[in-house]
């Protein structure tokens, strides 16, 4: 597969470009022993990330990735306040760039792409993180799960960025590591790039079509030449 000519590449950030699992899991697991609850292995915590704050706090509450839709909203928001008031303080500590993930983005940069990030993950986090990861000088514009009304996998996200940056979609690709990244790409006509090393609920990358499948970040250099 040959993707089209491309000036924008648009990268989802955790399970794409950060391991931010054993950051995230701590925050959980704070959560639930402060109110009752037990811990969870981080193994499976890893199966509910990818979706924002709010739905991974709704997971770790059921306990699963199915969401228990009888939780009371007092004791969600409760909840959803000691995993953010945590986490917000622990952004970093064990959260890592991927293999390759800094070497790559050198080498896009260099090559003359811009660079952007759209996350679900709230966007007050994505600032320090990027700081404390020494990967902020890479970015040019990034927006998270609340910048919009909509986030992913919902196109608005994608189509809003190609504006702020004046690029068409047929300019830009998306790589991400879930079905939310690449099912906006899809509804935004937007070519894609599916990470297989990311969180996706232990489905198959594959499943949702993108036009190119990586297993290493290195991999994305073969594709995107200039």
């Amino acid at each position: 597969m040959i993707l089209s000519p491309k000036k924008l590449i648009v990268f989802d950030l955790d399970g794409t470009l950060i391991d931010s699992v054993p950051d995230l899991a701590a925050a959980v697991n704070h959560m639930l022993t402060e109110l009752g609850y037990h811990a969870y292995d981080e193994h499976l915590i890893r199966l509910w990330v990818g979706n924002g704050a709010q739905t991974l706090v709704k997971r770790a509450l059921s306990g699963s990735v199915t969401i228990d839709e009888t939780i009371d909203e007092a004791h969600f928001m409760q909840a959803l306040n000691i995993f953010l008031t945590h986490y917000s303080k622990n952004l970093a500590l064990h959260t890592k760039p991927y293999e390759n993930v800094v070497t790559t983005l050198q080498q896009l940069q260099k090559r003359g792409y811009r660079l952007a990030i759209v996350t679900n993950k709230p966007v007050d986090f994505v600032s320090p993180i990027l700081e404390a990861l020494s990967l902020e000088q890479y970015f040019e514009y990034f927006i998270g799960g609340d910048s919009l009304p909509e986030r992913k996998p919902h196109p608005m996200p994608l189509l809003h960025v190609c504006e702020k940056l004046g690029t068409t979609v047929d300019e830009a690709v998306m790589i991400g590591d879930s079905k939310n990244d690449l099912l906006a790409a899809n509804r935004a006509h937007m070519q894609s790039i599916g990470v297989t090393y990311g969180y996706n609920y232990d489905e198959e990358i594959s499943v949702y079509d993108p036009d190119i499948i990586v297993s290493d970040f290195a991999e994305l250099l073969k594709y995107l030449v200039k």
